[in-house]
């Protein structure tokens, strides 16, 4: 095993700290969005396209990331992004209308857009460093940085500290993190290496010099198995499923982050700061997903992994809404988010890997549709709530994991060597 250079775990702690802080500057608005709400006088309609807003704006913003990330690089983007999301969440506090709001978020989800880009493509490089998969747990750190947060808002809430004065302290707070976290990233531009593969955001991988040979090495391995290519409509559906696959996912997370607060306290009467809880449970099973993620897709292979996360989504999330409660409602959205934990990275990875398409290109297309999950979302669920209520709206859960049951077998099974992978995918269906 090649020895990890000094420089190279620093720059682990670098971008752990990134993704910390980009899980929790959004974490620490998410519960007080019913008291944003509130104060404008919004009705659910309305409310739901203003929080549309945010994916909006990552939509837009999301495609030009790349050329960002070849112009500064991607750790100071990260970290420019980081203070502009915060910039932007600390004037969604201040805004006196609905449009104002809507404005705010727009920019705040276009920088944070970026940013998530931006880390994860630091995140790669400092992995090639490695030689080894790290990149899970980076998002592990993302989900502690979102329990973290939401705790933090649920924390202000229960002590009632005003809204701007506690978004103000957050956004400052970690915008200082990123700052100190980029003294110890990898220094420069990130270098080109056309045996990378294509980033998550569209833009060509990037490896340092302490990790080109073992680039190298992987590309050659790739080049020399057999590949499986399929036909034009069979590759078309096989990603249109790992879209639906991700969208599943995103569906989960979103109506987490944007509803769970408000349906357990205004449906279910739970207290301001135990209503907050309904989002902290997700994020925090989500991250425990995660974490063992690997391992169960190692042992039983992606598609029974997402098959049992479905329907670990459908049943608790039905249950917990035919039979409601604060602490079945709470307990139910903890199941949605273990679920849904490996669904997003299980999409990308298999798109990335389907034959008959260029290196990255399936990767890119999935994770700039599954955006889609997170801009249809509030609107749909707050337009079914204003004609049937809000329990009705949040049946786009149990719905998501049914979805997720019937198009996983587009995943893999369990692995027995790297170079089944296609002959597996292009099998699958």
């Amino acid at each position: 095993m090649t020895a990890v250079l000094p420089e190279v775990r620093r720059a682990r702690g670098a971008v752990a700290a990134m993704f910390l802080t980009n899980g929790a500057l959004i974490a620490n608005i998410l519960p007080r969005y019913p008291e944003i709400k509130g104060e404008l006088g919004l009705a659910n309609s309305t409310y739901g396209l203003v929080l549309a807003a945010f994916p909006a704006g990552a939509i837009l913003a999301g495609l030009g990331a790349g050329a960002l990330i070849r112009r500064f690089g991607s750790a100071p983007l990260a970290v420019v992004g980081t203070i502009l999301t915060a910039l932007g969440l600390i004037a969604a506090s201040w805004a006196p209308v609905a449009a104002a709001l809507a404005l705010a978020l727009l920019v705040a989800g276009a920088c944070d857009a970026i940013t998530d880009v931006a880390q994860n493509a630091h995140g790669l490089r400092v992995q090639r460093g490695y030689g080894r998969s790290i990149i899970n747990s980076f998002h592990a750190v993302w989900s502690i940085g979102a329990v973290l947060g939401g705790s933090m808002a649920a924390a202000a809430i229960a002590l009632e500290v005003p809204l701007r004065a506690h978004l103000a302290v957050s956004g400052t707070l970690f915008a200082a993190t990123a700052l100190v976290a980029l003294r110890f990233a990898l220094p420069g531009k990130d270098p080109e290496n056309p045996a990378s593969a294509v980033g998550a955001d569209g833009a060509p991988g990037a490896a340092d010099a302490a990790s080109a040979a073992e680039a190298a090495g992987t590309a050659g391995a790739a080049t020399s198995a057999p590949v499986m290519r399929p036909g034009r409509g069979r590759t078309a559906f096989l990603l249109g499923a790992l879209v639906v696959i991700a969208i599943g996912g995103t569906l989960v997370e979103d109506s987490g982050n944007s509803w769970a607060t408000l349906y357990l306290s205004r449906d279910l009467g739970a207290p301001a700061a135990i209503a907050a809880t309904g989002f902290i449970a997700l994020v925090g099973a989500q991250f425990v997903g995660r974490l063992l993620g690997d391992t169960l897709v190692d042992r039983f292979g992606q598609r029974t992994v997402a098959r049992a996360g479905g329907g670990v989504i459908a049943v608790g999330m039905a249950t917990a809404l035919a039979v409601p409660s604060v602490p079945g409602t709470i307990a139910g959205f903890a199941l949605a988010g273990l679920g849904s934990a490996t669904l997003v990275p299980a999409a990308m990875q298999e798109a990335d890997d389907l034959p008959g398409l260029r290196h990255g290109t399936g990767l890119t297309v999935v994770s700039w549709l599954m955006r889609l999950g997170f801009l249809v979302s509030p609107p749909l669920v707050g337009l079914i709530a204003d004609h049937a209520g809000l329990r009705t709206g949040l049946l786009v859960l149990p719905v998501a994991g049914i979805l997720v049951l019937v198009f996983s077998g587009v995943l893999s099974g369990r692995r027995r060597g790297a170079h089944q992978k296609s002959e597996q995918i292009s099998a699958a269906v």
